[in-house]
């Protein structure tokens, strides 16, 4: 887990946010360091946490299952 972007105790994080956005103003750091399409294929055959629908075309991640995911160790072993 990254220092500079820390998890909020609860709630949701989109995407950028995991991911990050350099492009952002100002830039998101990521969570975790990985493309968009790693994460959404991670996502798909479940290595990482599934989605959750916060609207009709909105989709996010519980910060408590992107904790359980960093806890893992997934991420050490790629």
């Amino acid at each position: 887990m990254s220092s500079t972007n820390p998890l909020p105790e609860t709630g949701f994080l989109r995407v950028q946010q995991i991911i990050g956005d350099p492009t952002a103003n100002p830039p998101i750091p990521p969570i975790v360091p990985v493309a968009r399409s790693t994460w959404f294929k991670w996502c798909k055959n479940g290595t990482a946490p599934a989605q959750v629908k916060i609207g009709p075309r909105a989709s996010a991640w519980r910060v408590s299952d992107i904790r359980s995911f960093i806890a893992s160790g997934v991420l050490e072993a790629r």
